[in-house]
């Protein structure tokens, strides 16, 4: 709304008792004077493109998963459709591209808006009008039509329907037991993600050398990734056993007690693996420790056999006794390990 004096800007509207009411952030500094309403063209145009893609929506919806379909709620803006309906289930990705068909289909047949202002609401129920479930009608209503679409309606609505420019749903998700939610998009917003999957695309090729099949160029290169992790696997446990051979070799035995120590850069689930096999041989007196470090983290690993945690041993205490001989800056860094099992580890 604008003034001699001030633009006040309009965030929404209601009505109440009949009487438009006007939402505003802020009241006029002088509401005395003349004001004069004013349009955001643009905006009023995205709104009304996306208000009138929901009804051809609605229609497709109910010609795809049948006659069970309901309007349960939506929400237009200028940058996009949200529209709520009555579901049993999932809408599939072959379903959602059959309606995205059919109201495309509709959007390029330029179908012109037929509208009946004030007609009796008997009236309207001849015509075939659908009425939004559980919502109050008066004496009289508003009918909007696009072809075969007819739809009790109050909203704003493009002349023709040729001016959506094209309907792309970007999303199909579970609002509540029996009712799903679809987002879509129109017009412009769907040449911007149109634009945005493109340059993906090309980014895609080119990390793949312009591959002229991206799809068969990206699964060589998984099988092949594929392919590579099973060698490195392989070589880790050969690594793994060849190391847990030689620890057994060098254990040192301390009153009674089997000592199993090494410093190495290893990754941690290779030290874990290596813990739990020496405890699969070693079942009493086992003390094992392992310094190591892990993508450049600092870690220190310790298992004990449950006799020596009977005896009072805590691996938790241990650990913490170790770290603080660590120099300070390695201590803020330390990861400490601790294998899951029934040894005790904290």
């Amino acid at each position: 709304m604008v003034s001699e004096f001030e633009t006040i800007e309009v965030i929404d509207t209601k009505k109440e008792n009949n009487l438009p009411i006007h939402i505003t952030k802020k009241l006029p500094n002088h509401p005395e004077a003349p004001m004069m309403a004013c349009v955001d063209t643009d905006k009023r145009a995205a709104c009304a493109a996306n208000h009138s893609a929901t009804h051809l929506l609605d229609e497709a919806l109910r010609e795809v998963l049948g006659e069970h379909v309901e309007q349960k709620g939506s929400l237009v803006t200028p940058d996009s459709l949200r529209f709520d309906f009555s579901h049993f289930q999932k809408v599939t990705d072959e379903e959602i591209r059959k309606v995205e068909h059919l109201v495309n289909a509709k959007i390029r047949a330029n179908i012109p808006l037929k509208e009946y202002r004030n007609i009796p609401i008997e009236e309207a129920k001849e015509l075939g009008a659908i009425a939004l479930f559980g919502e109050k009608y008066g004496d009289k209503v508003r009918v909007i039509q696009f072809g075969s679409s007819i739809e009790f309606c109050g909203g704003t609505h493009i002349a023709a329907t040729g001016n959506i420019g094209m309907v792309k749903i970007i999303s199909e998700s579970s609002v509540a037991a029996g009712v799903r939610r679809i987002e879509a998009y129109t017009g412009a917003r769907v040449e911007e993600m149109l634009d945005t999957i493109q340059d993906t695309l090309s980014d895609l090729k080119a990390l793949f050398n312009n591959a002229p099949d991206l799809g068969i160029a990206i699964r060589k290169y998984i099988e092949e990734n594929a392919g590579l992790k099973k060698q490195v696997d392989d070589f880790m446990k050969e690594k793994e056993s060849a190391l847990k051979e030689r620890l057994l070799k060098n254990i040192q035995e301390i009153n009674g007690v089997k000592v199993v120590k090494f410093c190495a850069p290893l990754p941690a689930e290779v030290v874990k693996n290596i813990a739990f096999q020496l405890r699969g041989e070693i079942t009493e007196n086992l003390f094992f420790v392992a310094g190591t470090i892990d993508n450049g983290k600092p870690m220190l690993t310790v298992m004990i056999s449950d006799n020596l945690v009977a005896s009072g041993l805590k691996a938790g205490n241990l650990v913490k006794e170790a770290a603080k001989l660590i120099q300070a800056v390695a201590a803020d860094n330390l990861t400490l390990q601790l294998p899951e099992g029934k040894m005790q580890m904290e």
